[in-house]
């Protein structure tokens, strides 16, 4: 499973751990990903996401409904 969020596309960033004595080592900063399950009154199932917790939000704010049309407007499958 790809770690990326759902709603808002959010992914792994890279970049350089530098240590005390400058030496840098790669290293990747990993969104904050929570699987989470709604209600959709319209089809009447249930559909499980994986969201950062900014999506959390989100969806809990523009409601379910609209975050999953979004979602079919760019062609995902839910």
């Amino acid at each position: 499973m790809s770690r990326r969020c759902d709603v808002t596309g959010a992914q792994p960033s890279f970049g350089n751990a530098v240590s005390h004595s400058h030496r840098r080592t790669r290293r990747r900063w990993n969104p904050n990903l929570q699987s989470h399950r709604y209600w959709l009154p319209s089809e009447r199932r249930w559909i499980r996401l994986t969201l950062t917790a900014k999506a959390l939000k989100t969806v809990d704010r523009r409601g379910i409904e609209k975050a999953v049309a979004e979602l079919r407007g760019r062609g995902v499958k839910v």
